[in-house]
This record gives C-alpha cells, sequence and structure tokens, in this order.
C-alpha cells in the first residue's frame, strides 16, 4: 500500500507509462548537445504547465523516452499536449531547424508509443542504457 498516493478530486493512484516519440523523418538531432538539452529544458517546462509527473527522461538520436505518470490525462492528450508544447517552441527557437531538416512541417513523427510498466525496475534500466541518459532536469533558464 502506498503511504502517500497522488490525489485528484475523486481519485486516489498513479498510472505510471513509458512514452516514446520519435522525430519526423528519423533525423538524427539529438546527437547534437545543444538541442538536445534544449529540448530536455522544453520536456521539464511542459511537465511542470500541464501537471505530469516524469520520473526518467532519456535521448536517443532520432527519438526520446520517458517514464510519466498519467494521472487524469488520456494516453493521446499526453502526446498532443507534450509533442505540440515541445515541437512549437524547439522549431521556434531554432528556424534553421525546421528549413534544413523539417522542410517547413513539424518535429515529431505523428505515431507514438505509450505503455503501461508492470516492473519498473525494467523500464528504468532500459532508460538508463539509451545513447544520451539524463542526468538532471535542465529549465529554460540555462539558456
Amino acid at each position: 500500500m502506498k503511504d502517500n498516493p497522488t490525489r485528484y478530486s475523486s481519485a486516489v493512484g498513479e498510472v505510471w507509462v513509458m512514452a516514446t516519440f520519435k522525430t519526423k523523418y528519423c533525423h538524427k538531432i539529438f546527437d547534437n548537445l545543444g538541442i538536445r538539452e534544449l529540448t530536455d529544458a522544453l520536456f521539464n517546462e511542459a511537465f511542470q504547465i500541464y501537471k505530469i509527473k516524469c520520473q526518467k527522461l532519456a535521448f536517443d538520436s532520432d527519438h526520446v523516452h520517458m517514464i510519466l505518470d498519467m494521472g487524469l490525462h488520456s494516453k493521446p492528450m499526453i502526446a498532443k499536449k507534450l509533442k505540440g508544447y515541445v515541437g512549437y517552441h524547439l522549431l521556434r527557437l531554432l528556424p534553421f531547424l525546421k528549413k534544413t531538416k523539417f522542410w517547413g512541417s513539424g518535429l515529431w513523427n505523428p505515431s507514438y508509443d505509450i505503455r503501461s510498466i508492470n516492473d519498473m525496475k525494467v523500464y528504468t534500466r532500459y532508460l538508463d542504457k539509451q545513447k544520451y541518459a539524463s542526468n538532471g532536469q535542465q529549465t529554460l533558464s540555462c539558456f
């Protein structure tokens, strides 16, 4: 039994999931440290705005994985909010990316993978083995 469960107006509990978002055209933009750190900061800002708990965030060259508590959000709503916020702000802050890599379109592939977690340790180890595992939260004020 949990000692301190998440509480909502008429519900108590948590639903932990792993979400994966891939860049459009499989561009390996996260190999660039600056782009990766800015994207990390934007995700952390989106988590705060939408009140989504994130336990871990990790990048590979062309995709990002995260362990999230869904709370009262649906899978499509989480994908829409996070991909929309990060994609919009990243391409606004780095217009050369939109022009050279995404030819005027959006950052993210329209598909996504959000799956429930049955063993947190397995998924945490998986994220730790990604090419660029996060070492701590970044904020936009760092830039």
